[in-house]
């Protein structure tokens, strides 16, 4: 490494156990505010509600991610990969880092307390903020993070369908919610990866690895990403968020954090963060902890709207979900509407805060983004292409699911 710690920084993850933070400036960039808000920022936002135990946060997550890209970082160079002590360290940056830019209950409020900013943008601006501060010595993990390195498989470790960041989140979400089915075998993956053609490849035998490894991941996403009662859940949080900034912006004096507050009177859209550092560094004073306390505070809102979403959450009172393959039709839509309507007793024009439908879409493997196997003749093909796993063929087919959620009463 570039640089030496003076004494070994050592931290015990569930997961792995012992993680050693390998240099200097890695363990300042842990240090530092920007990243330290992460542990206040649960990886899995609303899932609790359904797994008591995925208390565990993007810090963690953060963390096992960069432990996992060391490991296939030495693995590679074991295998005779040239990796120099600087592009060891950015990777293990860039990995670390990636995730920095989320908000409150990370994906869940992209759409509604920002204006569809993805989370990987703000991480942009955030490593780019601290490129500044750090006096350049992250320039090398931006041009990682941006794909802009020559060596473009250092981007794909950090992003790709084969990630350390996947390999970790699956592994530790399997830990955290005790879906066993879920769980990956990262280590033969990771000794099973190498570099051709300056790209990441697995090795033919770990074929098997591979499959189990998308499996897992689709199994994932349906009982534990997508899982219903999250969805639900999720919807309520958007619906009450939206509510705070439709009464922010009407008439104002909404009881919340400053920084809550300047995001709920305000539409910031992507352009705004890129000019305004200022802005940068409000949203990075925004936590989990915000959203839960405002919604303490919002339980005693006159608006009824507000207090009722609120107090639900508080007790767990979700909407009821209705989640299937085939689509709601019209008629459907308005008889189930009209039902909840009549049931809630409220003007017809607030509806829409007590009722959502949609669809929720999810794909194990993306054949535009390949996971690249070697074969033992030292061909590169798609993993899709092996004959002897049409699985995976069917894995990369999109399956969509139709969703209402409705409230079942009121506390009026």
């Amino acid at each position: 490494m570039s640089e030496t710690l003076k004494s070994h920084k050592i931290l015990n993850d569930p997961v792995y156990g012992f993680i050693t933070i390998p240099s200097e400036l890695i363990f300042s960039i842990i240090d530092h505010p920007y990243f330290q808000r992460l542990r206040r920022i649960k990886q899995l936002g609303l899932t609790d509600f359904v797994y008591p135990g995925a208390l565990h946060t993007r810090f963690h997550h953060a963390i096992g991610a960069m432990h996992l890209m060391s490991i296939t970082l030495d693995n590679l160079r074991n295998k005779g990969n040239e990796i120099s002590d600087d592009e060891y360290e950015a990777a293990l940056i860039a990995i670390l880092l990636h995730d920095v830019g989320h908000g409150p209950f990370s994906h869940a409020l992209e759409f509604s307390l920002l204006q569809n900013i993805p989370h990987e943008s703000l991480s942009l601006l955030i490593i780019d903020a601290l490129n500044v501060e750090f006096g350049g010595k992250l320039e090398l993990a931006l041009k990682i993070f941006k794909n802009q390195y020559e060596r473009r498989f250092f981007h794909q470790l950090v992003a790709s369908q084969l990630d350390i960041d996947r390999l970790d989140y699956l592994q530790r979400d399997c830990f955290f919610t005790g879906v066993s089915e879920g769980t990956i075998g990262a280590d033969r993956i990771i000794k099973m990866m190498n570099i051709k053609n300056d790209q990441l490849v697995v090795e033919e035998k770990g074929l098997y690895s591979i499959e189990n490894f998308l499996s897992a991941r689709r199994l994932m996403y349906w009982q534990v990403y997508l899982h219903k009662t999250t969805v639900s859940a999720e919807k309520m949080l958007i619906n009450l968020i939206t509510r705070a900034k439709e009464i922010q912006q009407s008439r104002g004096k909404i009881k919340a954090t400053d920084e809550l507050v300047h995001f709920l009177e305000n539409d910031f859209r992507l352009a705004d963060f890129e000019k305004s550092p200022s802005l940068l560094k409000a949203f990075l004073g925004l936590d989990d902890f915000d959203i839960w306390g405002a919604i303490k505070m919002w339980k005693n809102e006159s608006d009824y709207i507000l207090r009722n979403i609120s107090q639900m959450f508080l007790t767990r009172s979700l909407f009821k979900i209705t989640l299937r393959n085939e689509a709601f039709d019209q008629e459907e839509l308005v008889a189930m509407r009209t039902k909840t309507l009549k049931k809630l007793n409220i003007p017809a024009k607030d509806l829409h805060y007590f009722f959502t439908h949609g669809s929720i879409s999810n794909y194990a493997y993306l054949n535009k983004e390949r996971i690249h196997i070697l074969t033992k003749k030292g061909k590169i093909i798609d993993v899709a292409q092996a004959a002897d796993l049409p699985n995976i063929k069917a894995m990369s087919k999109i399956v969509k699911k139709h969703y209402v959620c409705q409230s079942k009463s009121l506390i009026l």
